[in-house]
């Protein structure tokens, strides 16, 4: 069967009497002696990198192609030194094209850029709609933008998975022996799956049809549903972080003001802040203090261990919000360590260690790896930096977990700061913690809402594009709803600890292993399926198959077995722990908000701290 793609671009009447009756291998003659234009081409670029025609196997051509030339053309001066990449703007002539700019045409466009109001300003490289080939020009420009190392792209993971403060906690569920090995096959696992999303990155990506999100991929082998239901599951699990995130700052709030505020009002103070900073659409303005958010981490992990080593633990938020007997308030029971899983009275939850593994999913996630390989000059070398960014984590994550855990035992809680002594360590650790937290909710409600936004309100309900005046004044009303909604979720599970392992089971290991895993092995079955004689045509534009269905599913999920199999087993064994670990954080969730657990109630006014 074929596939063809798009319009022609030809010279009428001549060219259309040439084509029509002639065969492919005719079309293909003239292209090649210039008596026909040849390649049946679309518009191509960022907005049409989900257009419904195009094929799995245009994709890996034109990412084929890319590859090759990227591969051999790096950046370099005339003596062959790499150098930055250059900077482009638009061609005044003829706005679809791209070309290198003169420095007076780039002292232009950044003065400006610097006098315009947009927070979302830069420039964007304009696909033609019809050519002969992929224009040196496009190319050029495209690459342009893609100027990150792997070595930014190690720092950006290893900032983006900042979970060290709940190690002690997964420690104080399983023990020192259990909570090693969780970490380690954790760590391993999800490597493995930042390794299977940059193969299937590197796969489908290309300067036509670029991925930029992690619902991108999903277009490619399966349609635009599945696209949509993945990032529908993104933008959920990403609600509710922000969630998790208000409750979690209002307990640091809650526990710097000694618990003498109505607990509900503190949630409402944080969601205002929250409200307060969501009116930018980009994170760029907030850079410089994510960067230096990234040394707030460090000060706030040497004060942490400091304070373990000196003065022990503050039991109150643990026993407060945990089934920790409740006598251990005013009379605590010795810091109490295991190396094998804890006996049932120093557990803080429905004593099963999958709780445990959730929490150690939730610090390994990694939802922004395809928006980060987007930005990479040479996305071929990002396997270094998940291997050195997961290897690192894994390693500062077992070391401080068994460090503070040694002081802290069974009341290391699940934001470690809260168990520190003395009161005025407390409140620096809380507040550091506190700035990094409403950082991490700002970037949560931003890449979440703008996902919502985006793959909903504009490609569903057709609201206006977000980079538009109106796009950026519903921005601005919608925003409050997100926080109101999320601070309902917030107050209504009145359990920090029940409410992450939910999420933990039910989308976080989803997306951190099985997703991951789905993705690839998807990709792997449809390539393999493919015969000698299919594939996409550059000179005719058509996609030639000579079978489908399930025959041709199973032929590719076995020519490369060696590689499926234990994909699918690894995909297997991630939607079972999903299973598993959802159903026992439920277990765990219940026990957590009935007698002897968490002493606040949904919607009450009980502070802690």
């Amino acid at each position: 069967m074929a596939y063809a793609t798009g319009a022609m671009k030809i010279n009428a009447p001549l060219d259309i009497q040439r084509e029509r009756g002639a065969h492919e291998e005719e079309i293909r003659a003239m292209s090649v002696g210039g008596a026909h234009p040849g390649t049946r081409e679309r518009a191509w670029g960022m907005a049409h990198r989900l257009d419904k025609g195009v094929t799995l196997e245009e994709y890996q051509g034109f990412t084929g192609t890319l590859k090759a030339y990227f591969s051999n053309h790096p950046y370099e001066d005339n003596a062959g030194k790499v150098v930055d990449a250059p900077t482009f703007t638009l061609n005044a002539t003829n706005s679809d094209v791209m070309k290198p700019s003169s420095s007076d045409e780039i002292a232009s466009t950044r003065s400006q850029h610097d006098k315009s109001p947009s927070d979302d300003d830069g420039v964007s490289p304009v696909a033609p709609a019809y050519s002969n080939d992929i224009s040196a020009d496009w190319r050029t420009a495209s690459r342009a933008l893609r100027t990150a190392g792997w070595g930014f792209m190690f720092y950006l993971i290893t900032t983006d998975i900042p979970g060290w403060g709940a190690t002690p906690n997964v420690f104080a569920q399983t023990g020192c022996n259990y909570g090693v090995g969780i970490f380690v096959l954790m760590g391993l696992a999800a490597g493995a799956a930042g390794l299977m999303l940059w193969q299937t990155f590197l796969k489908l990506d290309s300067s036509r049809y670029p991925i930029v999100g992690f619902g991108d991929p999903f277009h490619r082998p399966f349609g635009p549903k599945t696209r949509n239901a993945v990032n529908f599951m993104q933008a959920f699990q990403q609600f509710l972080t922000v969630a998790i995130l208000i409750f979690g700052q209002s307990s640091l709030l809650s526990q710097m003001a000694n618990a003498k505020n109505c607990w509900i009002a503190v949630l409402i103070i944080t969601m205002v802040i929250g409200i307060s900073m969501s009116w930018l659409r980009s994170l760029k303005h907030m850079g410089w203090l994510y960067n230096f958010a990234v040394w707030i981490n460090v000060a706030n992990f040497v004060i942490v261990m400091i304070a373990a080593a000196k003065y022990g633990p503050d039991v109150t938020i643990t026993v407060q919000t945990t089934l920790l007997n409740k006598a251990w308030l005013t009379n605590p029971a010795p810091v109490t360590t295991f190396f094998s899983v804890p006996t049932a009275e120093f557990q803080q939850n429905v004593p099963d260690p999958s709780t445990a593994v959730l929490q150690g999913v939730n610090n390994m996630g990694a939802l922004l790896f395809m928006a980060f390989m987007s930005e990479m000059r040479r996305p071929m070398d990002f396997w270094k930096a998940t291997i050195l960014a997961q290897t690192f984590i894994t390693v500062v994550y077992i070391f401080f977990g068994v460090f503070v855990y040694a002081y802290y035992g069974q009341y290391a809680a699940s934001t470690i700061t809260q168990s520190v002594m003395t009161i005025a360590w407390q409140y620096a650790s809380n507040a550091f913690a506190l700035i990094t937290g409403y950082l991490a909710i700002f970037l949560y409600f931003n890449v979440g809402f703008k996902t919502v936004y985006i793959e909903v309100g504009q490609e569903i309900f057709h609201l206006p594009n977000i980079t538009t005046k109106k796009g950026r004044w519903l921005w601005i009303g919608l925003g409050p709803v997100y926080w109101i909604l999320a601070l309902v979720v917030a107050a209504s599970i009145p359990s920090f600890n029940g409410i992450v392992g939910v999420v933990g089971g039910l989308l976080s290991l989803n997306f951190t292993y099985s997703i991951p895993g789905i993705m690839y092995c998807t990709y792997l079955i449809q390539e393999g399926g493919q015969l000698p004689g299919e594939g996409f045509d550059p000179a005719t534009g058509i996609t030639t198959r000579h079978d489908s269905g399930m025959r041709r599913w199973a032929r590719g999920f076995m020519k490369k077995w060696y590689l499926t199999i234990p994909i699918a087993l690894y995909t297997a064994g991630g939607l079972a722990a999903s299973g598993m670990g959802t159903w026992s954080a439920v277990l765990s969730l219940i026990g957590l908000l009935g007698p002897g657990g968490t002493i606040q109630t949904s919607w009450g006014c009980q502070a802690i701290g």
